[in-house]
């Protein structure tokens, strides 16, 4: 409802009688909440407005704000708390468990759709339907969205959790929230999502808007023997419907990425590390050894490549393509190889937690973390639970001894007795550790220290005052260098080679001839959609009416 800009209609200051009204109406409607929550919530001689506004599809709301800070807001004659007001109190509402990537959706506009509920060891919240209610994520009760029930929990059962859950109003981060102190802190940080990073990639797949059940079948076998096998099945696959003679030899680092692992199930992952192999060349050395399946040899130090397969071989020949499986999409014609579509990686900042902050994310039991403004509020939350010497207000906190340790320097400490939000949240990311997360496609989720390092493009002379144009790490995003290359040798129509990386293992750089910064930047941008900060060098390309 509040996902577009709303139109103001009128903001007055509250009555006496309106403010008593309220009072009452939100302990009707919400019994868990105590005359000292209320006094709170609704203060006696402090500013609150009533706020009428028009939502972009044009519903009436009224909005009521305290210090600028939208509390509630009531809509059809029914009273909703915001979800600033549910991080203050967030048992107010029966909640429905959701996992951290559907936020996405529904900040979108999405309802929450069944499939899409976890439900917990103590079931699904008892509510009917038309009953208020909120949506939190997993290992994180603070609420992100705030709707109406669809059907009642008795309904949701015996539909088999199918259909629609809850009907979304607002959300996190919505225009509701847009001018209120908070969301504004929120606004200074990155892009911020506000998932949890150990649960996004190991717990059960999503599902879909329109209830598609993704869940997998429980299996009585060990984790590493259903990763071998998920390794042999690639391995044949690959080998069967992908892998051409005129593509031999092959790197092994290629094999894996651009073959094995779009053979790979969907909603599975290869993962060699959960394997009884550990590595992917101890599992091609068995493939040669026992089954005679390829034969895997070092072309060039610390490289290695398959330059040949057996397609005679009985075991290549009695595999059959999984029935259920559905192939990828082939890249664009005229690529002048095979290729499946590519799909630019996802790339997500995160923060690590350091030793001096332990103490503030105790109870965390993690050490890495993305979109820390929400979970940075929950901590504070909780650490003003569990000691009365830290007072939360709407502006800023008042220090207690866990925050000084961790945020102030010692020549702060009889000086700094509060901070605001934004100054909490800057001195808490100066403290933490910068690390990415990597998500290609089709492949595990990885984590490293730093930043991401971009693509590198460079613009070197060779002999008489000839130029070539050298591109590295073209591995990290998922591109196969010898794709780039054969692609952008059919464009400029110049020669083109792969050459080891210098200093890194199984890293290959391209090198083309003249300078070709121009038509490898719009290979990346435009056709690859490799976000430009993570393109270097575009500036080496040569100007108008220069020469190459």
């Amino acid at each position: 409802m509040f996902a577009k800009a709303f139109r103001v209609k009128s903001n007055t200051v509250i009555k006496g009688s309106d403010r008593r009204r309220l009072r009452a109406d939100v302990s009707a409607a919400f019994p868990s909440l105590s005359a000292e929550d209320l006094n709170e919530l609704i203060p006696n001689k402090e500013e609150l407005n009533i706020v009428k506004i028009y939502a972009h599809k044009g519903d009436a709301v009224i909005l009521y704000v305290l210090h600028k800070n939208p509390i509630f807001f009531l809509l059809e004659k029914q009273l909703f708390p915001t979800v600033y007001t549910l991080w203050r109190y967030p048992t107010m509402l029966p909640a429905f468990v959701t996992w951290p990537p559907v936020l996405q959706k529904l900040t979108g506009g999405a309802d929450l759709m069944l499939p899409g509920v976890v439900v917990t060891a103590d079931g699904l919240p008892e509510v009917q339907q038309g009953d208020c209610c909120a949506v939190t994520l997993v290992m994180n009760r603070a609420p992100v969205a705030v709707g109406t029930a669809a059907v009642s929990s008795a309904e949701m059962r015996k539909s088999g959790m199918k259909g629609r859950g809850v009907n979304i109003l607002h959300t996190y981060m919505d225009q509701l929230l847009h001018s209120s102190p908070v969301e504004t802190s929120c606004q200074n940080m990155q892009k911020l999502r506000l998932d949890e990073h150990e649960v996004v990639k190991e717990e059960e797949p999503v599902e879909d808007k329109e209830g598609e059940d993704t869940n997998k079948e429980e299996d009585s076998r060990s984790p590493q023997e259903q990763m071998d096998e998920l390794l042999l099945q690639c391995f044949l696959h690959a080998l069967k419907t992908k892998v051409k003679k005129s593509q031999l030899p092959l790197l092994t680092s290629n094999f894996l990425r651009h073959h094995m692992v779009p053979c790979c199930p969907k909603g599975k992952y290869l993962e060699i590390k959960k394997s009884s192999y550990k590595k992917l060349s101890k599992f091609l050395q068995c493939m040669q050894k026992d089954h005679s399946l390829i034969q895997v040899k070092e072309l060039s130090k610390g490289v290695e490549s398959i330059v040949d397969v057996d397609w005679r071989n009985p075991v290549l020949c009695s595999f059959s393509v999984p029935e259920d499986f559905e192939p990828e999409i082939k890249s664009e014609e005229g690529s002048g190889a095979s290729e499946v579509l590519y799909q630019p990686p996802e790339i997500t900042p995160l923060y690590g937690v350091t030793a001096r902050l332990e103490p503030l994310f105790q109870d965390a039991h993690k050490k890495l973390m993305s979109g820390i403004f929400f979970f940075f509020f929950k901590c504070i939350i909780e650490s003003a639970l569990m000691t009365s010497s830290l007072l939360f207000f709407i502006s800023y906190v008042i220090i207690n001894p866990t925050l000084c340790d961790c945020l102030l320097e010692k020549s702060e400490y009889q000086e700094v007795e509060k901070l605001k939000w934004d100054e909490l949240f800057s001195r808490t990311l100066i403290r933490m550790q910068a690390c990415h997360e990597v998500l290609i496609p089709g492949q595990p989720p990885l984590v490293k220290k730093g930043q991401m390092e971009p693509i590198d493009i460079t613009v070197a002379s060779r002999g008489s005052n000839k130029k070539v144009t050298i591109i590295k790490n073209l591995e990290a995003f998922g591109l196969d260098p010898a794709v780039v290359a054969d692609t952008l040798q059919h464009q400029v129509q110049a020669s083109c080679v792969l050459q080891d990386s210098p200093g890194a293992k199984n890293r290959v750089l391209v090198q083309i001839q003249g300078n070709q910064v121009q038509q490898v930047g719009k290979l990346l941008l435009d056709r690859y959609k490799i976000p430009r900060k993570y393109v270097q060098g575009l500036d080496k390309a040569p100007k108008p009416g220069k020469k190459k």
